[in-house]
């Protein structure tokens, strides 16, 4: 998670940014509300703003507004005022730390505010396969067309394979181009010029710059004009961008992946999307299934929801409760506020003969190895539009072996994907 953190660097301050870089936070900082618009402008991106509520932290998050700037901010302060600290949450803080700091407050508050726990929860067998396909993918600097209906967890799956991919230590950033008016997205993505136009009154960097070295996320692309598309397209040929305004080109390093709820392919049909793009974006396609689906994944969400909401509250709680420096069994009580009461043998028996019952179902029955090996060749040609070098580049096979695996199953009378218009029989 990347934290700026906005105030005079001096005593308990600095002890909570020690505690933050402890707790794995990449921290930077600047002292004023001006210098950290200016920075967030620039392209030094942040996923929170840790602020000291002696700063005027309305004008902070309106001047970052104003740019379209917008990332969680939480106050702090040395003997807190509940007068000022009330005000910075009125003013559009997400939360208050004490000074001198806790280092497990600051890193449950850290978590909570930035939802930087986005874990990769798979039980279900479909789900396993477009894992497994992502696993294999990652490492490549392939552009990625993850689709799939809303909700199904596309920009999860993004962020899995960033952190799987070589730019794992880079940035990664997101765009909704659904979410951004048409007219400000081009801004939004490529960045703008002084002056460009009414309103731009300094440099700002876009998406792309600030994802540079890293993957850039394009979600629900689908939705974006074509007009746009098309300088999109050169982004992504010639690996630079031109700001809005600007003079000369800028080179850009990063990986795209991009997210759709829709058919591209019907879109291409319909004459919404441009088909040259869709090639480009879509060297390999992750497809995945609607939750209704993934029977196995089900209960796995469910407990990873109730564990994770239930420990939130139920600290906040005790904390609240504790009469002493330690958390006692008494500060721990349940919602209606009765006592923890002890666990019902016959329930845990029963979830434990449910789970184990669940798992069987999972298991691969009556499935041989060639069976598995043609299944995964078969989808990986599929994903890539019939392209047999980027099939074997992908499952890490050379072209003549991938060549008679083919020739195999074509005389066995499986359909084999062919090559589309533009794609490479090789």
């Amino acid at each position: 998670m990347r934290l700026l953190v906005v105030g005079k660097l001096n005593g308990q301050l600095s002890n909570a940014v020690k505690m933050a870089m402890t707790a794995g936070a990449k921290v930077s900082h600047v002292e004023t509300i001006e210098a950290a618009t200016h920075a967030l402008r620039a392209g030094q991106g942040a996923d929170l703003l840790l602020v000291d509520y002696d700063l005027d932290i309305a004008a902070l998050i309106e001047a970052n507004e104003g740019e379209r700037i917008r990332v969680p901010v939480v106050a702090c302060g040395v003997d807190p005022d509940a007068q000022k600290a009330g005000d910075a949450i009125r003013a559009g803080a997400k939360e208050f730390i004490p000074l001198p700091p806790d280092a497990e407050m600051i890193a449950a508050v850290l978590a909570a505010v930035s939802d930087d726990e986005k874990p990769m929860i798979v039980r279900d067998a479909g789900m396993q396969s477009v894992i497994g396909l992502a696993d294999q993918v990652a490492p490549s600097e392939a552009s990625i067309l993850i689709t799939g209906e809303s909700g199904s967890g596309k920009e999860v799956i993004a962020r899995y394979v960033h952190q799987k991919s070589r730019r794992a230590s880079r940035p990664f950033i997101s765009v909704n181009c659904a979410a951004i008016p048409e007219n400000l997205l081009e801004s939004e993505l490529f960045g703008h010029e002084k002056g460009a136009f009414t309103g731009a009154v300094a440099r700002r960097i876009g998406k792309f710059e600030e994802a540079n070295g890293g993957t850039l996320l394009l979600d629900e692309i689908s939705e974006m004009d074509a007009r746009l598309q098309a300088k999109l397209l050169r982004a992504i040929q010639e690996r630079e961008i031109d700001r809005v305004g600007g003079a000369k080109p800028v080179k850009v390093d990063i990986r795209i992946l991009a997210t759709s709820n829709r058919d591209l392919a019907q879109a291409v049909k319909d004459g919404t999307f441009r088909e040259d793009l869709l090639y480009r974006l879509n060297v390999v396609n992750l497809r995945l299934p609607p939750l209704r689906e993934r029977p196995g994944d089900v209960v796995a969400l469910a407990e990873f929801f109730i564990r994770k909401y239930a420990k939130a509250n139920a600290m906040h709680r005790a904390v609240l409760l504790a009469s002493g420096p330690e958390i006692e069994e008494g500060a721990i009580r349940l919602p209606d506020g009765q006592p923890l009461a002890a666990p019902d043998p016959a329930a845990r028996a029963a979830q434990t003969a449910a789970d184990a019952a669940e798992a069987v179902t999972r298991t691969f029955v009556g499935q041989t190895v060639a069976d598995m090996e043609q299944r995964l060749i078969i989808d990986t040609l599929s994903h890539c539009l019939g392209n047999r070098t980027h099939a074997a580049n992908i499952l890490g096979i050379s072209i003549r072996t991938l060549r008679n695996k083919l020739k195999e199953y074509t005389e066995a009378g499986v359909p084999v994907p062919a090559p589309q218009m533009g794609a490479s029989a090789a």
